[in-house]
């Protein structure tokens, strides 16, 4: 049966079943003894194992804790169920209470699964926290489902689950524990005389997730929030986080002068202290910010022992010329010597070398002392592996490691990825594999002392679940070393037993395994030394951090809970954006500034409820100027789409809530007018929203054709005419009096108006008299562009953004050009950025479905630029165009097409080349062109091979047109231009060419570039070999180890070590029918049987006797061995891992 199958048939009680359905996952655990006892598992005895040790050892001091109580780990609890035989509903027990969560015995009746419908069955689940209205929840268990019996010489009947309990998934179990006949049957020994069935399960889970778990007040630790895939940087975290004189040297790095969002080591403190203080899971966001990685980079997981190196190394380099510099080597470094000594001379070579950790073998081993007694073995160097001894000559040696010092914590890295060569993969080994928790290593010192062993206490145990390709970190850590474990998993942190911390991290496949868990294993180790450990695990007080630093991130938690309250209060503020008349001083557009960039003018926060009249004393207290000094104008967007000030002033406005008078918009913009630095008494002038108008002034300069802005003008409505202002407008501009003006009405960009009749009144020569209208002037100047034109200019405006075709990382340039230019004017504007020809530039449009190069512009193109950017909606959003630069003129260009291949620089090196021969060419002219780029002489014959699948396929006629190659193929179809060795130039009728091919195991494991090698009659397979490796260069001592192989119709036929064998190519012609324009060659090993009866060596040859190739195209010899240059990951992970940089 299926498996994914299996387990939901195995699920909840109203899934479908089948009889033959029964939860197959396996677990191994005890109910819990109700005395306190101690565990001490050492390795003091080398013949035994952890498994050996009595279970009464394998419970904790603290069952009386109420992490062993209502927060216990695990319970077994039954649940009698009388007049079982007239069970027709499901019914439940009484709850027990693991993990804080409820958990039940859920017992009923089910139908059976056969055609008839008439048999029954018993179900039997496990129900957990079935009440919680929550969606969010999860929790991981393992059970044991028993049914007691109620009579002697019976059996339990017991069957084990395991599963992650949520809302939809609360029960699971079987629908067909056991048959109801069965059940009800006094002889089978389940059912009492009195009709009663006795349940009992035994369950252990993991804390749950989703829910409201205090880890600090059930544990006195929080754990850290997992970003995505950063589990495996959290348990190292944590370990370095309790190695507590790590933590000590840590706070006292000097980071009073390090900027918060790069600094490594301040982001490191930071995590630190909020471990120690904070109530919920820290973050650490701001840890991987400054690393310097990506969000992506916090979705990849990656390895913990290159994190373990990359960061300690990074923080070590940051300690050196402070108080804490060397904590990390006298905390972590250990020494070994490595030698080589001489069996039969006195001779010793060696070597003082340091470790910061130690990797270990787990394939094959069992324990961690086997392990490291594998590791100090020595090699034995003899045969031809001899060591050069010097003076002594060649001797037999041994080669090996002796540990010189442990340092006070030792990390231990177990190898539990390996990779695999003959699947070229990586795998996770999952044998079970066991630590002891005391270690004693005095027998792989070179000099051991007696006074000070080296025993090690366990202090970390960091635990992996999953497969090569990813999988889940947790942490298992004894905090104090007073041997009361934790488990840290993520933001989840809980107490936990021996026996789990333990049992559950040394693995197994089958019955080995803890709990059903094959895959879940410990991966690193992390032991004290015994007599460092108060040392090492020595208290850490608010006295053990710097005051500044204390300082500092007290009040960074001060303004993060700040911003958090603003953020969760935000729904009842709005902002009020203040624009003053200083923005619009060097605005060169329309309107009076940029209103897309009016988030970059001051604001004021303020209740929505506040008044108008609230507004007012915000504003007064935040600029400092009296209310009588100030005026507040609206922004507000005209039918036109212009932005342009009207007066907010209405009698009831004062009372009002703001978020009434701005019609709910926020962001609310007004315009601060304030009184001119000469008014009087420093008063505002009345201003009369019936009466009066405001008007804006511009000043337009024709020589240097910018804007000047000239402030504003407060007129009556039946006012002055146009010739009225004139002076006023010279003196705003700094003109002569008596300058000649041209004056216009900004409508909009599109619409720029020139009054035509000066001696009216402003009122009746623009457009609509109303607050806000801008007035532009200009001096008289006929010769030059006008205002009205400038503007026109600038509506038809559009930013582009050029970006490098042929350069993915170019970030590109933005140029302004006008939408009605053609093809010719805008080129010759990105030419003269280029500082090149606008002949030489090729464009080509954005495929926006995916971002991308889309089609080429053709230089004919005679539409405008609009067309081709497609511009609607908002004309002042960029666009973009892709452009490449030519080496010939682009009509010229357009009339070639191009051609990807590789030319062929040695038989070992291929160069990519772009050939652009003209669209209506053959072969023939490929080669030329070819000739010309690559400065081949004539003397030189070249040809054009198809390569597919690293194979040569063919050989290309020359009279073949281009257009044939480009219209259709393979996707790992390339071309080949190479020179044509000599000794092909002409092949005798007894001569042929075969494909020499690079290959791994299989054949279709094809790599490298590979080779026409000629083959002759009477010729031996050696010198054949011979001549392969001297056409493809390849050195001796490397040639050696090839396996050479005749591959023919998908058999694999390896050459013997007899390479005198002779090859004999007799040709003949099969009917025209049959074979058309072909011939039929043979190479066999020395004899003239008949040609279809083919042995060993036999090999059929096809070629096109019109391409004069003779390529024999049916089969080719292979060269069997390992691509050192393998795009293989080189990480354990299925994607390729990029290597773990901190970038500060």
């Amino acid at each position: 049966m299926d498996e994914g199958k299996a387990i939901q048939e195995t699920g909840s009680p109203v899934a479908p079943m089948t009889e033959e359905t029964e939860a197959v996952v396996k677990m191994d655990t005890e109910e819990p003894l109700n005395q306190s006892s101690e565990m001490s598992i050492t390795n003091g005895d080398a013949g035994s194992t952890i498994a050996e040790v009595e279970d009464s050892k394998m419970d904790d001091a603290g069952d009386e804790d109420d992490e062993f109580g209502f927060y216990r780990s695990e319970a077994t609890f039954s649940y009698t169920v009388e007049n079982v035989h007239k069970l027709t509903d499901s019914v439940t027990s009484p709850p027990t209470w693991v993990r804080g969560l409820p958990w039940k015995i859920l017992v009923m009746p089910r139908p059976g699964h056969d055609r008839t419908g008439t048999t029954k069955n018993l179900g039997y689940f496990l129900q957990c926290n079935a009440i919680n209205e929550s969606t969010s929840w999860s929790c991981h268990g393992s059970a044991e489902l028993r049914i007691l019996p109620a009579k002697e010489g019976v059996e339990m009947l017991e069957k084990k689950i395991d599963h992650v309990f949520y809302c939809k998934e609360n029960d699971w179990g079987f629908s067909t524990f056991l048959n109801w006949g069965d059940a009800m049957n006094p002889e089978k020994g389940y059912i009492t005389a009195d009709k009663k069935m006795t349940f009992e399960v035994h369950v252990f889970a993991d804390a749950p997730h989703g829910l409201a778990w205090d880890s600090r007040k059930l544990t006195g630790h929080i754990g850290l929030k997992n970003q995505g895939a950063t589990c495996y940087m959290n348990s190292l975290l944590q370990t370095l986080f309790f190695t507590n004189k790590l933590r000590k040297a840590v706070y006292q790095m000097p980071t009073e002068n390090d900027d918060s969002l790069k600094s490594v080591s301040l982001a490191l403190q930071r995590v630190f202290f909020e471990l120690q203080y904070n109530d919920k899971p820290v973050g650490t966001k701001k840890l991987t910010k400054s690393f310097g990685w990506e969000t992506l980079d916090s979705f990849m997981q990656h390895d913990v022992q290159e994190l373990s190196r990359v960061l300690l190394d990074n923080v070590e380099l940051k300690m050196k010329g402070t108080c804490v510099e060397g904590t990390i080597p006298k905390l972590l470094e250990g020494k070994f010597k490595s030698y080589v000594k001489c069996k039969n001379v006195d001779y010793v070579s060696s070597r003082e070398e340091s470790f910061f950790d130690i990797q270990l073998l787990v394939k094959g081993k069992k324990n961690v002392l086997e392990s490291f007694r594998t590791y100090v073995k020595p090699d034995l160097l003899d045969g031809d592996n001899k060591f050069d001894a010097g003076d002594y000559g060649m001797q037999d040696a041994e080669k090996g490691i002796i540990f010189k010092s442990f340092p006070p914590v030792l990390h231990l890295l177990l190898l539990r990825f390996q990779y695999d060569p003959d699947t070229d993969m990586y795998g996770k080994i999952n044998e079970r594999y066991e630590f002891p928790e005391e270690l004693y290593l005095d027998e792989f010192l070179e000099e051991p002392d007696a006074h000070d062993p080296a025993i090690y206490t366990l202090h970390a145990i960091l635990v992996h679940s999953g497969d090569n390709h990813g999988g889940h970190y947790v942490a298992y850590l004894n905090p104090q070393g007073d041997s009361r474990w934790c488990k840290f998993d993520d933001d989840v942190v809980s107490r936990c037993s021996k026996k789990e911390a333990f049992m559950g991290s040394f693995g197994g496949i089958g019955e080995d395994s803890f709990v059903g868990r094959a895959s879940t294993n410990a991966y690193m180790l992390v032991y004290i030394r015994k007599n460092k450990m108060k040392e090492v695990l020595c208290p850490v007080t608010d006295t053990d951090i710097p005051e500044q630093l204390m300082h500092r991130l007290t009040e960074e938690r001060k303004l993060e809970a700040y911003r958090r309250k603003e953020r969760s209060e935000a729904h009842f503020y709005m902002s009020v954006n203040i624009i003053t008349e200083d923005i619009f001083c060097g605005h060169q557009g329309e309107d009076l500034f940029e209103f897309d960039r009016s988030y970059l003018t001051r604001h004021i926060k303020i209740l929505k409820q506040a008044t108008y009249s609230d507004l007012l004393k915000s504003i007064s207290h935040s600029f400092g100027y009296p209310i009588n000094q100030f005026r507040l104008w609206l922004f507000s967007q005209r039918p036109n789409s212009t932005w342009r000030p009207t007066l907010l002033d209405s009698p009831e406005a004062p009372g009002k809530p703001l978020i009434d008078i701005s019609e709910n918009e926020n962001p609310w913009h007004v315009w601060l007018e304030l009184a001119p630095p000469d008014a009087e008494n420093n008063h505002l002038a009345p201003f009369d929203k019936q009466l009066d108008i405001l008007l804006f002034l511009k000043m337009y300069n024709p020589f240097t054709e910018t804007i000047s802005y000239c402030g504003h003008l407060a007129v009556p409505i039946d006012g002055p005419s146009v010739a009225d202002i004139e002076a006023l407008l010279c003196s705003r501009g700094g003109l002569p009096v008596g300058t000649q003006l041209q004056l216009f009405e900004e409508i909009s960009a599109a619409e720029v108006r020139e009054f035509p009749d000066r001696t009216r009144q402003l009122g009746e020569v623009m457009d609509k008299l109303m607050d806000g209208n801008i007035i532009i002037f200009q001096p008289v100047a006929p010769s030059l562009p006008n205002a009205a034109q400038y503007f026109l200019d600038i509506y038809y405006r559009v930013d582009v953004l050029l970006c490098d075709k042929n350069d993915p990382l170019d970030s590109g340039f933005i140029i302004s050009l006008n939408r009605n230019w053609t093809y010719l004017q805008f080129t010759e504007k990105v030419a003269e950025r280029l500082d090149t020809d606008p002949m030489m530039l090729q464009f080509f449009r954005v495929q926006s479905a995916r971002d991308m190069v889309g089609s080429v512009i053709r230089s004919s193109f005679e539409g405008q630029l609009k067309d081709l950017l497609q511009l609607y909606g908002n004309r002042k959003q960029t666009k973009r165009l892709y452009y490449q630069q030519l080496t010939m003129k682009v009509d010229e260009f357009e009339t070639k097409r191009q051609f990807r291949c590789n030319y062929t620089v040695s038989s070992n090196k291929e160069e990519d080349i772009i050939l652009y021969p003209n669209r209506n060419s053959y072969v023939s002219d490929l080669l030329d062109e070819c000739r010309k780029k690559m400065t081949i002489p004539d003397a030189k014959t070249l040809r054009l091979l198809e390569v597919v699948g690293n194979k040569i396929q063919g050989i290309v006629q020359l009279d073949k047109p281009l257009e044939e190659l480009a219209s259709f193929g393979q996707a790992t179809r390339s071309f080949r231009i190479e020179i044509i060795p000599e000794d092909q130039l002409q092949l005798n009728d007894d001569e042929a060419l075969i494909c020499t091919v690079h290959f791994h195991k299989e054949i279709y494991n094809t790599f490298g570039i590979p080779a026409l090698i000629k083959v002759k009659t009477g010729e031996s397979f050696r010198d054949i070999r011979d001549r392969i490796q001297k056409s493809m260069e390849i050195p001796d001592d490397t040639f050696e180890k090839y396996k050479v192989a005749v591959i023919y119709n998908g058999q694999v036929k390896y050459l013997s070590d007899d390479l005198n064998i002779t090859i004999n190519l007799k040709e003949f012609m099969p009917p025209q029918a049959l074979f058309p324009n072909t011939q039929i060659e043979k190479i066999t090993s020395g004899d003239s049987r008949d040609p279809h009866e083919l042995d060993s060596m036999d090999i059929t040859c096809y070629w096109d006797d019109q391409a004069g190739s003779k390529l024999c195209s049916k089969a080719w010899i292979g060269l069997d061995h390992v691509n050192k240059n393998s795009k293989r990951p080189t990480s354990r992970f299925g994607y390729v891992e990029k290597p773990i940089k901190i970038h500060n």
